[in-house]
């Protein structure tokens, strides 16, 4: 009954048009009231706890990372490493946007910020060559969903904090689902493009490709660092959030001498409006958080579960297919401060590695991105790609099969998972 309250209050809220963060807020004062247990004290504690985090000071670093790495120089020197290595083949720019996109999701961890990028680079060229635009905005788009799953990533963080499960071991488990998700990209363009009468770019020689790698090599520098500090324990993810955003302000602004003071000053403002839309949800979410705990809900949500109790692949496809239906009218952290308090102890009941679901939850949550009729990266693509969003949403559809494959296949096979993070041990 409580949980029934709970999903009304938040889902009707949300269809009347208040913002999700306030419609966590009243869903948790609607459960507080309905158990006789309100408490305003109660309230502001748990919402100033939410967002009194140490792990969560990583998200304005990272995001700001990610904004001078564009504004700097760092991701068009990505596209043109890459274009210079595989421009060259029939398709060559769909190549490029997909080994550009695992790259740069490397380096910044924010979908938007590295399909935009993507998407300003690479569009008009595709344009250019005769690439059929919808296809081409539908790659870049579903290339630019990897960000959340290779570290460095937010949506981990979230996680980690939200899960109370340890975000150096969730970023070093999340390197190999985004190369699969990578590898399945560069499938489905051979099987839709290799039909396509498109222009072909002369093969760069050698002497122009070492050029272009001695220009990205900082770029390239930038993902060593922060995997390799993580992993020798060198630092944090907060204090590589850091290291990171220090390390993009210092080559773009010393190296490759393309920020400027103004640049700088809109990265800061970009980075402080997204970051008080992160961190007003977190702290309202904490309120629903305990509420849930207090109420039992994830007891309740078991309850339902119960008919899959007897299989963890069940199970966890269970959870995964209301994450799916919820990617498509909510947005990426939305989901994960809604569900992971609620999936996460009723997988722990299970016996499921909390590594392993937070690595199949994210990459879920990134899928909802580009699934209409929400899908923020695809209203980001058709903005830039200057497309509808109808016909994104059409140009995605084969990408985003080849993604759910691989989602689908580590679901029934959680050793795709768990062995490759056992080598980052």
């Amino acid at each position: 009954m409580t949980a029934a309250v709970f999903l009304l209050i938040l889902l009707g809220t949300i269809a009347f048009g208040m913002p999700i963060a306030f419609a966590l807020l009243f869903a948790a004062i609607g459960v507080m009231v309905q158990l006789d247990q309100f408490d305003s004290q109660i309230i502001v504690q748990n919402a100033i706890g939410g967002a009194d985090n140490f792990v969560l000071m990583a998200v304005p670093f990272f995001i700001l990372a990610g904004e001078l790495m564009n504004a700097g120089g760092l991701s068009r020197r990505i596209v043109e490493l890459v274009g210079a290595f595989v421009g060259h083949l029939r398709g060559g720019l769909g190549y490029v946007a997909i080994v550009a996109a695992v790259l740069l999701a490397s380096l910044s961890g924010s979908a938007v910020a590295d399909t935009a990028a993507l998407a300003a680079i690479l569009m008009p060229m595709m344009r250019r060559a005769g690439y059929n635009p919808e296809r081409s905005c539908g790659l870049i788009a579903a290339g630019g969903i990897i960000a959340p799953v290779i570290p460095p990533s937010i949506g981990f963080l979230l996680f980690g904090v939200v899960a109370n499960v340890s975000v150096t071991r969730l970023f070093l488990a999340g390197i190999a689902p985004g190369i699969y998700m990578g590898l399945s990209l560069v499938i489905a363009w051979y099987l839709v493009s290799r039909r396509e009468q498109t222009g072909v770019a002369p093969r760069q020689p050698m002497r122009e490709r070492l050029v272009l790698l001695g220009r990205g090599f900082w770029a390239l520098l930038m993902p060593v660092i922060i995997i390799g500090g993580l992993k020798f324990g060198i630092f944090t993810p907060t204090e590589a959030a850091v290291v990171a955003a220090a390390y993009a302000l210092f080559v773009g602004a010393v190296v490759y001498r393309e920020l400027t003071l103004s640049s700088i000053y809109q990265c800061l403002l970009i980075t402080a409006r997204t970051t008080s839309v992160v961190l007003i949800l977190a702290s309202l979410a904490m309120v629903a958080s305990y509420m849930i705990a207090i109420a039992d809900i994830p007891s309740q949500v078991g309850q339902w579960l119960q008919a899959f109790a007897g299989s963890q692949v069940l199970l966890v496809a269970a959870m995964m297919a209301a994450v799916f239906v919820a990617g498509m009218v909510l947005d990426f952290i939305p989901i994960v401060l809604i569900f992971t308090p609620v999936f996460m102890p009723i997988a722990l009941q299970a016996g499921i590695d909390p590594v392993y679901l937070g690595v199949v939850f994210i990459m879920n949550c990134s899928i909802g991105m580009i699934t209409p009729p929400v899908g923020v990266v695809l209203n980001v693509v058709s903005s830039v790609g200057r497309i509808s969003v109808a016909r994104a949403a059409r140009g995605v559809l084969p990408f985003l099969v080849a993604e759910l494959i691989v989602l689908v296949a580590i679901i029934v096979f959680p050793s795709l998972v768990q062995v490759p993070a056992g080598w980052w041990r």
